[in-house]
């Protein structure tokens, strides 16, 4: 079973991560070398020496003003958050760490006009909705592409950018609807020694510590590392069960000077019950108790292993030219078995007592390994020709992916009760299992790509972008009926934005941008796609950003719209084969705030309405409606304020999320639109600094114990956890 857990860690999990959160915590904080701590703030960082000899100045690292992000982090967007031309969210590490936060999802629910979305049949991990389009292939760390299908946490981030809107230009194939680039923390010469330590109800513990140290004997250069371990269980819901560790060194040298170098790795490895949650019944989620669990409690099982390889090269040939190199290998290994429920429709109407429905136990496994090698190389270049000043930034990407999938069929596997499933009863089947599909994908990609960012005097700034990308997949299954494929794609993509700065603290922004979506693109491919050109995808946005209150807060609205001008849709005349006969389009508008109102109060909002609709199919019947899990209406708001009383901060947030479909395309048994209710939760938080560098935290989530359905998917749909809580003691020595 490629890179699955060890025996050891999978067989005692539970006691041995309580050992850690007792002992190795211990040591992070008291036998790390802590000679020379300070008390850093919330965010330290890297610092610029003027004598190597001196102790450097201490700056301020990611998102320095709590909650509002000034800087993106990503090097392509060479321009301050408030002249970019595209919508753009910024969760900060203050923001995550005040709500409690430990997971990428989470995190971002935060932002408006995402929707989460359940796990999909051989692709389990983050899937969510961007703007009316599906993102689970566009996650990125550090600039890079991060295709594993994983559940992400988030103790390795700084900050987590959200870029909405099709994005080829910088990113290639894929961006419909925008990309999530996860921001790592980074080794700096001031010094750290922090972490948390929690626990909570549903059997929830963890712990986090952050070390890091100048090295001593070298000039400019430091070490940090990050380590999570990671148990919990989901308030309501039966035998759900998340266990995580993961572990993060970086070694960075020439901080603060004209050539750099930067080390990291990243490890996170997972064992997981995993919780497919609850049938559809006709068009709504099975009425039934929230708790209900439709697995084998002690047969079902996720394991992923995440590593990731970076090493990143900078150096500044002057104040206007810089050149980056960044490769990066990571392998993501997979392995699960997992139970889906769905009603047995045949025999039964809506009307039948729900006792007497049985729900068939289809089980999803799958082992698989996907590895990404990749290296990008660009040129920041800033020059005038004339009164006009230019950005440029041009580079080549070159790299090579693989997915070597295989599932496998489980055979006359018991069913359940609707009502009453049996989550004791043994796991049987009919042997032998046998291989469903055994896959071997390989993609290799080449792009090159330039954006010009010209400025005409202190108002008026153009931008212009264009990318090559080719994208070349051999495809095989070797499991009856054999399948060979090949398919090369070349596609261009544009980017062109104007930007009117009306004053200093404000700007005006018209953006266009296209993106594509190859056949391929996951990494797979099958015999009714084979041939097919890409999806092509544009956008256009009118948007404007404004810092007021001092520069102390962010104002930021949008409207936009996307379009999909060929989507890929059944063929009438054989369905067995698709063509590029469809159209989906996207318009909405989206508003938001972040950072401080005063000294005290902090906010962090963000409210999006998207109008889907497929505009034309081969589908009559899909003609008119929404896109799958885009609900009309997305809204996050979160305050925080510190109180008079012992400097006591309070916060309380509000997530809403309206209804929304689990396909365009109605059930194939009922004929019917599966459709989820929206639903309103609340989130609370209190923190008492006990000293200097020790903090008490509890938080509280779901406070009114909503029951909503939170994760959809055609097949099934997750209820959201109830009410539940976390205590944890923050130390940053």
């Amino acid at each position: 079973m490629a890179h699955c857990l060890t025996t050891e860690f999978v067989g005692s999990a539970l006691p041995r991560l309580r050992l850690l959160m007792g002992g190795a915590v211990g040591v992070a904080f008291s036998g790390v070398g802590l000679s020379g701590v300070g008390t850093p703030g919330p965010a330290a960082a890297q610092s610029t020496p003027a004598n190597p000899v001196e102790l450097p100045p201490v700056a301020v690292e990611g998102t320095p003003n709590g909650y509002q992000a000034t800087v993106p982090a990503l090097p392509k967007l060479t321009e301050p958050l408030l002249d970019t031309p595209q919508s753009i969210n910024v969760v900060p590490r203050q923001l995550l760490d005040d709500q409690g936060v430990s997971t990428v999802a989470d995190a971002l629910r935060n932002v408006p006009g995402i929707s989460l979305g359940a796990g999909e049949a051989g692709n389990q991990g983050n899937n969510l909705t961007l703007r009316g389009f599906s993102a689970r292939n566009d996650f990125y760390l550090d600039g890079m592409r991060d295709f594993g299908s994983y559940y992400r946490d988030s103790f390795n981030l700084q900050d987590i950018e959200v870029l909405k809107g099709p994005a080829s230009v910088l990113f290639g194939r894929g961006s419909t609807g925008g990309v999530i680039n996860q921001v790592s923390k980074r080794p700096q010469l001031a010094p750290i020694t922090a972490g948390t330590m929690a626990a909570g109800t549903d059997g929830t513990y963890r712990f986090t510590a952050d070390i890091n140290r100048a090295l001593e004997g070298v000039d400019n250069a430091a070490f940090r590392l990050n380590v999570m371990g990671n148990l919990n269980g989901v308030a309501e819901r039966n035998n759900a069960e998340y266990r995580r560790f993961g572990v993060a060194p970086s070694l960075a040298f020439g901080i603060g000077t004209a050539t750099r170098l930067n080390i990291d790795y990243f490890h996170l490895q997972e064992y997981n019950t995993p919780d497919y949650g609850l049938p559809w019944f006709y068009s709504s989620p099975a009425p039934v108790n929230r708790r209900n669990f439709y697995g084998f409690k002690d047969s079902d099982y996720l394991r992923t292993n995440v590593d990731i390889a970076t090493v990143r090269f900078e150096h500044d040939f002057n104040d206007n030219i810089t050149f980056r190199d960044q490769f990066r290998y990571a392998s993501y290994g997979r392995s699960g078995r997992i139970t889906e429920p769905q009603v047995i429709y045949a025999g039964i109407t809506p009307t039948t007592p729900l006792n007497a429905i049985q729900v068939n136990r289809n089980i999803i496994a799958v082992d698989s390994t996907e590895t990404f090698l990749q290296n990008q190389a660009d040129v920041l270049a800033r020059f005038q020709t004339g009164p006009v000043r230019h950005v440029v930034i041009a580079g080549v990407e070159a790299g090579r992916e693989t997915s070597t999938p295989t599932r496998f069929n489980y055979l006359v596997v018991p069913r359940a009760n609707l009502v009453n499933p049996d989550e004791d009863q043994p796991f049987t089947f009919r042997p032998p299992v046998t291989a469903r599909t055994r896959v071997d994908t390989t993609s290799a990609m080449f792009a090159a790509y330039v954006t010009d960012t010209i400025k005409l005097g202190e108002q008026w700034e153009l931008i212009g972008g264009f990318r090559w990308d080719v994208f070349d997949t051999t495809y095989s299954q070797t499991v009856a009926p054999v399948v060979n494929l090949s398919q090369t794609d070349s596609m261009p993509s544009y980017r062109a934005a104007v930007v009117y700065k009306p004053t200093p603290n404000g700007s005006i922004y018209f953006a266009y941008g296209t993106s594509f979506n190859p056949s391929a693109e996951s990494l797979s491919l099958a015999v009714s796609n084979a041939g097919l050109a890409p999806e092509e995808n544009r956008t256009f946005e009118i948007g404007t950003k404004w810092n007021v209150l001092d520069g102390r807060l962010t104002l930021n609205g949008s409207i936009f719209q996307i379009e999909k001008l060929n989507a890929r849709v059944p063929d009438p005349l054989n369905t067995a084969f698709n063509i590029l006969g469809g159209n989906q389009r996207v318009r909405g508008f989206e508003i938001g705030a972040t950072g401080r109102i005063t000294d005290r109060w902090e906010v962090y909002y963000g409210y999006s309405f998207i109008n889907s609709k497929v505009t034309s199919s081969t589908l009559p019947n899909t003609v008119g409606n929404p896109l799958a899990n885009t609900p009309q209406h997305t809204l996050s708001l979160w305050n925080s304020y510190v109180l008079p009383w012992y400097n006591i901060q309070v916060g309380a947030g509000i997530q809403y999320v309206s209804s929304r479909i689990s396909s365009s395309t109605p059930d194939t048994t009922t004929g019917l639109i599966e459709n989820a209710p929206g639903y309103v939760t609340f989130q609370a938080m209190a923190k008492y600094p006990v000293r200097p560098g020790l903090d008490l935290q509890v938080n509280v989530f779901n406070v009114t114990n909503t029951k909503y359905y939170d994760l959809l998917h055609p097949s099934h749909v997750v209820p959201g956890a109830g009410t539940s809580a976390l205590f944890s003691a923050i130390f940053k020595l």
